[in-house]
């Protein structure tokens, strides 16, 4: 079966395929996403998960001087990483 559409024969496949690939094709670009800037502002920085992810516990003197080398670190990388971020 066909309808007849500007006067022409159109099958009912081919109105079947153009509806789904509009709906589809609308969903998707809809969902794929904002701009880099907001992206980037939602996901938090590298030094901050591995701040979360790494607990600083000292259990000899040995360790807490690591300890205190490695927050040391962490904090030259935050003054250069916040220092370049913003122009």
């Amino acid at each position: 079966m066909s309808y007849v559409i500007f006067g022409r024969a159109i099958k009912n496949e081919y109105i079947a395929l153009s509806v789904l690939g509009s709906v589809f094709g609308g969903a998707f670009l809809a969902t794929r996403g904002g701009s880099k800037q907001e992206a980037k502002a939602a996901t938090p920085s590298i030094i901050e998960k591995v701040k979360e992810a790494v607990p600083l516990n000292a259990g000899s003197s040995e360790e807490e001087e690591l300890m205190n080398s490695i927050r040391k670190y962490i904090a030259e990388a935050e003054k250069e990483a916040g220092g370049s971020g913003h122009h």
